[in-house]
């Protein structure tokens, strides 16, 4: 029996014309289901992109999934564009599009433009919304000073059902709502700045970590609500902390509810299987070249970072969007139309992705993992570049985990591979990565990457981690590397937070800790991150001795610092080092002092002498801890750092506190409701 759809509309022909342009950038606004009243009667606007389609209609419960029940109507506008208003279906309710194509095949599909679906195994799509009384006004107001690229940014990257599991049931994991409290605290505690949580967007296949979507608008059911999850990135940025989203714009899965065939034919991917087709991930590329989906892969960016408040999207797998032959043999791939390996559609996409982006949000930023010497990546469109605010440093991370998983006593054969990345460290703004990719598949354990016995190697990263946070660039820690994980990540159990109990991780934690303080409250470590004048080498060749020694520069020259690393075993008696100045210099940081389960070889201040040493006019002589690295600043200095890192500390502390009080927490929400009338409300769907 056919039941009738009102004909009913949310596009206008600007709306088409931009869409069918690849210029519409907020489609989730006209796509999708949205529960509404017309004309005093409640039910559900649908409209669907299926140009090659017979007919469509839209199956689910509340007709008892029969594809005759309810037809959309074809707009007469050649957009292929299916549409109409259903009464009496509402929040709540599921759904799929049922799709016949000319050839006589159907399918059926969940709505691409979903904001909510099933819970994992089922595959519906359910008539939900994105509304939510925000109250993060006073984050939003000021991110421009947490993101910008002259800022302190730490990274803490995880995988949100992993990071901590359901102590009653192990194999639970927990929701957005659950882990807030839990990880608003911990983040403040170890002084991160930023969280990067993993593909949070829907995907069938819980083992690919996210990176296999099928809901792209859709926050995982897993763990909730969509509304679920603007709660935590509420209580992150009332924390004072950015979030930064994982998002996959180069491949999606085959599934039969997802993309790939949607109406019956080769409508998002590439019909070549050159072009369309992953041989890594036996996944399918989106076709840049199409105007409709560069529409929804950029409207699905905006709509992440309007909806949802998010401060930032690193985007996936860029190298493979970039080159027409990535993992592929001769033969296997297509030249562009110059005969080159370059996917134009491609790199126009994501010049124009990031023109939207900042020019919607100009506050936050976009974070390209592109692995390649691909130049520009993080430089403006208008001067040649992608547009991308930072780029993952991929050859420092190679090299800097090749070099520490060394015996020490032959690193002085390879010294040049821990200098090298200073030779392009400025060819564009980068992060420094030490994420998941780098403890998995068999490669260990980060703390187990180090060679020695147990000590040695809790030493070594240590140290590993003071070189991370003392050369330019922003930082991203992987969740567990923190405190020293022993096993490799395992996306279907918890951490182990029980190592915390033990010396050796406490004293990594406290060395992380003091990472993160210290770097935020010391403007020579982030004031010049991308540009050569905020780093100087002191002494980058003395290989017989593996020691390191370089300045970091801030924009005021009582903000230098000098930073020491001693990469062997041994104890540097009497070594000496140059120094940037004269005057006296104390020692801020030492990852060898026993609270870091360090040996706790001590040096503590050097004063300047005049006498010329690595070319530089003062110099004095240092006791060099073993594995471990020094960071030192003018004493006449040290008072105003001091005040700084404790600040910091103090800071981080009573919002942690705040955080999980809750009757501070109350009084906070409700005297600020009282305080302003105006609250950001996000209203869609």
């Amino acid at each position: 029996m056919q039941h009738s759809v009102e004909v009913y509309s949310l596009f206008t022909d600007f709306d088409v014309n931009l869409f069918r342009a690849g210029k519409h950038h907020k489609l989730y606004e006209k796509f999708g289901s949205h529960a509404l009243l017309r004309d005093g009667t409640a039910g559900t606007y649908f409209a669907v992109w299926a140009p090659n389609a017979e007919s469509v209609s839209v199956i689910g419960n509340f007709n008892g999934w029969n594809p005759y029940s309810h037809t959309l109507l074809v707009r007469w506008d050649g957009s292929g564009i299916w549409e109409g208003f259903i009464p009496a279906v509402g929040i709540g309710e599921l759904y799929k599009y049922h799709i016949r194509s000319y050839q006589g095949d159907t399918v059926e599909k969940a709505d691409p433009f979903a904001v909510q679906c099933e819970l994992p195994p089922k595959t519906a799509s359910v008539v939900s919304t994105t509304w939510y009384e925000w109250d993060d006004d006073d984050w939003m107001q000021v991110r421009h000073e947490h993101n910008g690229l002259n800022k302190p940014v730490a990274v803490y990257e995880l995988h949100l059902g992993s990071w901590i599991r359901s102590p009653e049931d192990p194999s639970r994991v927990l929701g957005y709502r659950d882990i807030a409290e839990k990880l608003v605290h911990y983040i403040k505690e170890a002084g991160f700045t930023h969280v990067e949580l993993m593909p949070i967007m829907e995907h069938p296949y819980y083992p690919s970590w996210g990176y296999q979507i099928t809901g792209y608008f859709a926050a995982s059911s897993r763990y909730g609500s969509p509304q679920d999850l603007m709660y935590l990135i509420e209580e992150l940025h009332r924390n004072g902390i950015g979030v930064i989203l994982d998002w996959v714009p180069s491949h999606f899965p085959g599934d039969a509810h997802g993309l790939y065939r949607f109406d019956g034919t080769h409508l998002y991917e590439h019909q070549d299987p050159r072009q369309g087709f992953h041989p890594d991930w036996g996944s399918y590329i989106f076709n840049y070249g199409r105007n409709e989906v560069r529409s929804f892969l950029i409207s699905n960016a905006v709509f992440w970072l309007d909806r949802y408040h998010v401060d930032g999207m690193r985007v996936d797998a860029v190298a493979s969007m970039l080159y027409l032959d990535y993992s592929r043999k001769e033969g296997e791939w297509v030249p562009n139309e110059y005969g080159g390996r370059e996917n134009l559609q491609a790199i126009s996409f994501l010049k124009e992705l990031n023109e939207a982006v900042y020019g919607y949000f100009p506050d936050v930023q976009t974070i390209a993992e592109e692995s390649t010497s691909w130049p520009g990546v993080s430089r403006p469109v208008y001067s040649g570049g992608l547009g991308f605010g930072m780029k993952w440093m991929m050859g420092w991370m190679h090299d800097t985990l090749e070099y520490f998983g060394r015996d020490p006593l032959y690193r002085q054969h390879h010294h040049g591979q821990v200098t090298f990345s200073m030779l392009y460290a400025f060819h564009e703004n980068f992060m420094l990565p030490l994420s998941h990719d780098e403890v998995v598949h068999g490669k260990g354990p980060m703390v187990y990457k180090m060679p020695g016995d147990e000590w040695q190697q809790f030493a070594n990263l240590r140290t590993l981690y003071l070189y991370m946070y003392t050369h330019p660039g922003t930082k991203l820690l992987f969740m567990g590397c923190e405190f020293g994980q022993t096993t490799e990540w395992n996306c279907n159990q918890s951490l182990d937070w029980h190592l915390m109990q033990y010396e050796p991780h406490q004293g990594m934690f406290e060395l992380v800790k003091a990472l993160n303080h210290l770097y935020r409250g010391e403007p020579a470590l982030y004031e010049h991150s991308f540009s050569p004048e905020g780093f100087e080498w002191i002494e980058a060749g003395d290989s017989s001795n593996t020691v390191l020694a370089y300045a970091r520069k801030g924009v005021r020259r009582e903000d230098d610092l000098l930073i020491i690393l001693n990469l062997t075993p041994v104890v540097r008696y009497s070594y000496r080092c140059g120094l940037p100045s004269e005057g006296e210099w104390t020692v801020l940081l030492n990852s060898d002092d026993r609270n870091y389960y360090g040996s706790g070889v001590e040096q503590h201040t050097v004063t300047a002498e005049p006498i010329r040493w690595m070319n530089k006019d003062w110099s004095a002589m240092f006791t060099l801890p073993p594995l471990a690295g020094l960071v030192l600043k003018r004493s006449e200095a040290q008072q105003t750092s001091r005040k700084r890192v404790q600040q910091s500390k103090k800071t981080a502390l009573v919002k942690a506190e705040s955080a999980v009080d809750p009757e501070k927490k109350a009084k906070k929400r409700a005297t600020g409701k009282k305080a302003t009338a105006k609250k950001t409300t996000t209203k869609g769907n």
